[in-house]
């Protein structure tokens, strides 16, 4: 029987192009138990969704590929799966809500047919019994009057609404894995903390891991288990959510933590960016790919990926900074004097 609910290892996914490979996700792993949430975080760029994409095999090809790892659903190998495995896979096992729901909703289609269309294909239900549970779907995820609403059309729909069609889709055919792709974008904070509730009461009823992916640290502290931290399509540290707000040790990470809103921060404390930007994945350094933006850039950091070494339980870091010389610049940093404090 396998130890985890999903274990990646090792995962490599390459884009190959006329100007060159993109290496968009570059040796990623982790694990996902039940009633587990793990938060994929970092900037725009750095491989979270192309990540999430590859585990449901919905890389393009050509011209992506997973050129690399182990994708183990339990005792399943994803990769080794044919089409017709993945697709049932694909909401059965593992769904996705995906960023933008006006998007991935089609807009002349009623979204309880939307809805029902799911739970046909995954549970192969007659069309009265798939709209019956499609309805059942729409009030599990607070949309109100759901038998009128499921014969609306999305643009009849706010943004939080269409965001919540989108849960009750993924969820239809009670998935083991959910993985939820920036759902909480565009939303204000009411309705992002409206949005993060259902999807906490989904894993809940259902006992699923979910794969929480978002550039917002403020929602990841409120939900995750535990934090992976992705730079230039590597995972630059990797913990527990108390490891990783409080014991960091990659200066990637401290700038991510540096450049969000702390209430107990003095009235005079100022947010510090992160200067310069992303790397060009056509042109990734051999090292670390946080070189030219990293304040503590040693000559090692350009010509060798560093190993992970351990910073806490459970927890991994790859920075070929010395780890007291980390403890100790982190301990300067106004963030964490102000948590001291």
């Amino acid at each position: 029987m396998a130890d985890h609910l999903l274990e990646v290892k090792d995962l490599s996914t390459y884009f190959f192009t006329h100007a060159g490979v993109v290496k968009a996700v570059n040796g990623v792993s982790f694990t996902l138990d039940r009633n587990e949430t793990i938060g994929i975080v970092g900037e725009s760029g750095s491989g979270k969704t192309v990540a999430a994409m590859s585990l449901l095999g919905l890389i393009p090809d050509p011209p992506g590929k997973v050129v690399e790892g182990a994708l183990m659903l339990g005792d399943r190998d994803l990769r080794t799966m044919s089409d017709e495995e993945m697709r049932s896979v694909r909401g059965n096992d593992i769904a996705m809500i995906f960023q933008d729901p006006m998007t991935s909703l089609n807009p002349v289609m009623k979204v309880g047919k939307q809805v029902a269309e799911a739970i046909i294909l995954h549970q192969k239900k007659s069309k009265s019994e798939a709209r019956r549970m499609a309805i059942e779907a729409l009030a599990r995820v607070g949309i109100p009057d759901a038998p009128k609403r499921a014969e609306q059309y999305p643009f009849e729909f706010s943004g939080g609404m269409r965001q919540r069609v989108m849960i009750a889709m993924a969820v239809s055919s009670n998935p083991d894995v959910l993985i939820a792709d920036e759902p909480t974008t565009a939303l204000d904070v009411t309705i992002q903390a409206q949005i993060l509730d259902v999807i906490s009461e989904m894993q809940a009823q259902f006992d699923s891991g979910v794969i929480l992916i978002t550039h917002d640290l403020g929602v990841i502290a409120e939900v995750a288990d535990k934090v992976m931290v992705m730079y230039g399509g590597r995972t630059v540290e990797y913990g527990p959510i108390d490891e990783i707000f409080y014991n960091s040790h990659h200066p990637y990470t401290w700038g991510l933590l540096s450049s969000l809103p702390r209430l107990d921060a003095s009235q005079k404390a100022r947010l510090t960016p992160i200067k310069g930007q992303p790397p060009n994945l056509l042109l990734l350094p051999e090292g670390c790919p946080f070189v030219g933006r990293c304040p503590y850039e040693l000559q090692q950091c350009r010509g060798e990926w560093p190993p992970e070494e351990a910073g806490g339980p459970a927890h991994g870091v790859h920075c070929w900074l010395p780890a007291d010389q980390r403890l100790a610049l982190r301990a300067a940093l106004p963030q964490f004097r102000e948590s001291a404090a």
